[in-house]
């Protein structure tokens, strides 16, 4: 096994969404469909990272930011590939390309029963911010 990490690119969409979808613990929604990971990846060129192994995609990270603050999305490993450090080079990537752009900070939502993710994110020390609240608004509509 030889895994290799690169930028994330277009190309990678169909073998990355198929992993999303296998994967516990990641949501999809619209915003995930080909023309929004496209719409994605152009405005955060070079941010988000796939590790692969003999070409097939085994790992993702988008990370993307507003120009203050940076967000993870999807940061997902196959499931024969966990515990293999894949995720945290992963993490690593993009959290470098985000400070070189001048992001110091940034931001993922992990959902509650997401235990294993949970796990994840504390083990690389991510502060769990308890007292905030979340809040979603659609765009559609008056």
């Amino acid at each position: 096994m030889t895994i290799n990490y690169r930028v994330f690119g277009y190309e990678d969409y169909a073998q990355a969404r198929a992993l999303w979808e296998r994967a516990s613990g990641v949501g999809l929604s619209d915003a995930d469909s080909p023309e929004g990971i496209r719409t994605y990846l152009e405005r955060n060129p070079g941010t988000s990272f796939v590790a692969t192994d003999a070409r097939i995609v085994v790992g993702t990270v988008l990370c993307g930011h507003d120009g203050r603050r940076g967000l993870i999305h999807h940061l997902a490993t196959a499931d024969s590939y966990r515990r293999r450090g894949i995720a945290t080079v992963l993490l690593q990537s993009g959290l470098r390309a985000l400070r070189a752009r001048g992001i110091d900070k940034c931001h993922l939502f992990v959902f509650r029963a997401n235990a294993e993710g949970t796990a994840f994110w504390r083990a690389v020390a991510a502060e769990e911010r308890t007292e905030l609240a979340l809040f979603s608004l659609p765009t559609k509509g008056d």
